[in-house]
């Protein structure tokens, strides 16, 4: 049976509240790290995450993604326990404080996604694609909350390996259309299709990417694009991460011309600018 069979809807029920997807989203990032790439250190303290959250929020993001993960080549695999400890209370404040905003948690461990859910957030933001933790699928399925659904290698330690030679975008559909068939078999609704820039893909696999964005699930599901401060970008020009919003904010609103729902982001005001052109 195909899972790419039917339009998707344009709205998706987070605890509740049906969110429209049809106008596009952007997503603030807000990482709890120590070790990130771009913003290791700024944000992990509570105080410090509310108000970087109360920023993005009023330069126009709708979604606020916290991660306690680092995810860069190299970084330190956290335990889940690490994980819930680095959260602590800022899901429950951010939500406190701004109970109109959504908050997705971007996370690999089920136990994390449970602790999340009782905190209080809007949707699951899961890099694995369900492989590092083989509780995950089942616990999305549980708890009814939309899932984000990342393509990547099947491993934590392989995860930035360049290892696909076939066409990526083949490749891309090929995954998504089996994990969308494990995700129905266990009840979960809603899906967004997140492609993966920055995870185990060339330089050039990723801008076929961008150019054939609209090919990613055919059109039946919402689809997730996360550029910001990738190194894709930067390195060929001989820049830095911070130095190439130009550059991004280009690729955004070709990203959005092909049918991009949410854009994750660092930079809210300027993403923000580019979607009030638009």
């Amino acid at each position: 049976m195909s899972y790419f069979t039917t339009e998707w809807q344009p709205t998706i029920n987070c605890r509740g509240k049906l969110v429209d997807l049809s106008v596009p989203k952007i997503m603030g990032i807000l990482n709890l790290t120590p070790d990130s790439f771009s913003d290791g250190g700024k944000f992990n303290e509570e105080k410090k995450a509310l108000l970087h959250a109360e920023k993005m929020l009023k330069d126009g993001a709708e979604i606020i993604d916290i991660g306690a993960q680092s995810t860069r080549p190299g970084a330190e695999l956290l335990s889940a326990n690490e994980e819930m400890k680095r959260i602590g209370s800022v899901i429950s404040s951010i939500k406190r404080e701004f109970p109109e905003s959504l908050v997705s948690l971007d996370t690999f461990y089920a136990a994390t996604v449970k602790f999340g859910f009782n905190e209080g957030i809007d949707l699951v933001n899961d890099i694995s694609g369900g492989m590092f933790d083989e509780k995950m699928f089942e616990t999305v399925g549980e708890i009814g909350l939309p899932y984000i659904l990342m393509h990547i290698n099947p491993t934590y330690d392989s995860m930035h390996e360049k290892q696909i030679q076939e066409d990526i975008i083949l490749n891309i559909n090929r995954y998504f259309s089996e994990k969308v068939r494990q995700l129905r078999s266990f009840g979960v609704k809603d899906i967004i299709l997140d492609p993966g820039f920055g995870f185990g893909k060339s330089v050039e696999q990723q801008h076929q990417i961008i150019d054939e964005f609209e090919f990613i699930g055919f059109g039946k599901f919402p689809v997730l694009a996360g550029i910001s401060r990738k190194s894709f970008i930067y390195k060929p020009l001989g820049k830095s991460p911070f130095d190439i919003n130009e550059e991004t904010q280009k690729l955004h609103l070709k990203l959005l011309k092909k049918g991009a729902k949410i854009l994750r982001v660092h930079d809210v005001p300027e993403t923000q600018k580019l979607l009030d052109v638009l």
